[in-house]
């Protein structure tokens, strides 16, 4: 991609930011104080759908709600959490983290209103098959004027969820640690003009066919998957960390410390400036990678909670809610510190993935690389799996449920393309997509929150009614 190229993607998607940054943050605080912290007072009620006590397979919807949630932390929990975070420490220091949890904390105010709306007005595609997600609730609960919104949903959604990030960075990992030949590494052939790495196209190759034998089987197959993948990869990942906490316990305090002052005097941002100075500029990018990872006020994950089998649409509020909280306050905070303690976002000029995998090579030796090799292909690879499902009910709501399966194929192209691009390009486009994305979801929850209000309050009553909270 040409430089000018290049520029012109990073203003925009500077430029659309700034006004989505305010819609998420003061949107979720909205939420927060609107639903009278109802969904946190429950988070004990909402483990105890998670573990299938209210399952009922007779219930409306695809897949059950472990794997609902499982299909949006696939997503959510993924490269991410290891380059997203890595990217957002290299570029605001410590204090980004800390603009990363305030975006999490409202979020799941947010997901439980957003996710309880998908479910409370889903919709049938056009093969007759029951739906949910933000562009479904546009069409089902509001006027024929709102119905461009949807529109706008399902195109940027269909941009925002390609591969391209999780399979740029799953292949970059995959060249800094499994690759030792440096004449592997600087292989290239030329097409069409461009130079293009030889390895990368290779990996991005092999990762299209693995990701195809899931995609192709739809939504039940991606549920089952990421049901048992995902929480070995997140015990797995914790466990890492963990060691590397241990080894630097003296730093941890400081650096957790240095989170939250450094979260209002920016010391060590180091990017372009922002809402009027630098501490704008730390703000716009904890909140942007952190919607980028957890996806909150996003759409994503209303539209894996509206497959989720159930007659209550509260219960799918309160599952989703536990998404951001697993995504960034639990797992891009271990990253976080695991790059500040080892003292690698000082030292080393890497940046994504790379930087994460110096901080586990610090501490851990080799060992450490090649766990983290492990981690990050299971994290890339389950989110390659659950992001297809997302552009395919775009598609789907768009042109009818028969696209759907043509936009799997140009899914399966991109993930080659992802591979061989530079990351800040994927990042940015990424970025543009998601954000607009964003203003479809939360108007609409803006314009139904005392629905999702009156809806809690009854479930609520009914479940102290019949002795189950």
């Amino acid at each position: 991609m040409s430089e000018e190229l290049s520029n012109l993607i990073a203003n925009v998607a500077t430029g659309v930011w700034t006004p989505v940054l305010f819609l998420l943050i003061l949107g979720g605080l909205f939420f927060f104080l609107y639903s009278r912290f109802i969904p946190y007072k429950y988070f004990g009620h909402a483990i105890a759908i998670l573990r299938g006590k209210f399952n009922n397979p007779n219930d409306p919807g695809q897949i059950n709600a472990y794997e609902a949630l499982s299909t949006a932390l696939a997503s959510t929990v993924g490269m991410g959490n290891i380059a997203g975070v890595a990217a957002a420490i290299s570029i605001g220091g410590p204090g980004a983290l800390f603009w990363m949890w305030v975006t999490a904390i409202v979020g799941m105010a947010t997901n439980f209103f957003t996710s309880s709306l998908s479910v409370m007005y889903r919709g049938k595609d056009s093969a007759g098959q029951v739906q949910g997600g933000p562009m479904y609730v546009i069409r089902e609960a509001l006027s024929k004027a709102y119905y461009p919104l949807a529109v706008l949903f399902c195109l940027c959604a269909m941009v925002g969820c390609l591969p391209i990030f999780q399979a740029n960075q799953l292949t970059q990992v995959i060249i800094d640690i499994g690759v030792t030949s440096e004449s592997i590494k600087s292989a290239t052939f030329g097409f069409l003009g461009y130079t293009i790495s030889t390895p990368k196209f290779i990996i991005g190759f092999v990762l299209m066919v693995v990701s195809a034998v899931v995609i192709i089987g739809g939504i039940q197959r991606i549920g089952k998957w990421a049901g048992k993948m995902v929480p070995l990869m997140i015990v797995l990942y914790f466990l890492c960390v963990f060691a590397i906490l241990v080894m630097n316990i003296a730093d941890v305090p400081h650096y957790l410390w240095m989170v939250i002052t450094d979260a209002f005097a920016a010391n060590h941002y180091r990017g372009e400036p922002a809402l009027g100075g630098i501490i704008g500029g730390l703000i716009v990018t904890g909140v942007r990678r952190a919607s980028f990872s957890n996806e909150a006020g996003i759409g994503t994950a209303p539209m894996a909670l509206g497959a989720s089998k159930s007659t209550e649409p509260i219960r799918e509020g309160l599952v989703s809610m536990m998404s951001p909280a697993i995504d960034t306050l639990l797992v891009c905070t271990l990253t976080a510190l695991a790059i500040l303690v080892t003292d690698v976002w000082q030292t080393s000029g890497a940046n994504g993935v790379t930087l994460t995998s110096t901080a586990f090579e610090s501490s851990l030796g080799l060992t450490g690389k090649y766990l983290l090799l492990v981690c990050a292909f299971f994290f890339a690879i389950t989110s390659l799996f659950s992001y297809s499902y997302y552009g395919n009910k775009a598609m789907s709501f768009l042109a009818g449920a028969k696209a759907g399966r043509y936009y799997n194929y140009f899914y399966l192209v991109t993930i080659v393309l992802g591979a061989i691009l530079s990351m800040s390009d994927v990042m940015n486009i990424i970025d543009v997509a998601y954000a607009l994305m964003a203003f479809p979801t939360m108007v609409s929850g803006f314009i139904l929150a005392p629905k999702v209000l009156k809806e809690a309050r009854s479930y609520f009553a009914r479940m102290k009614q019949q002795g189950l909270l």
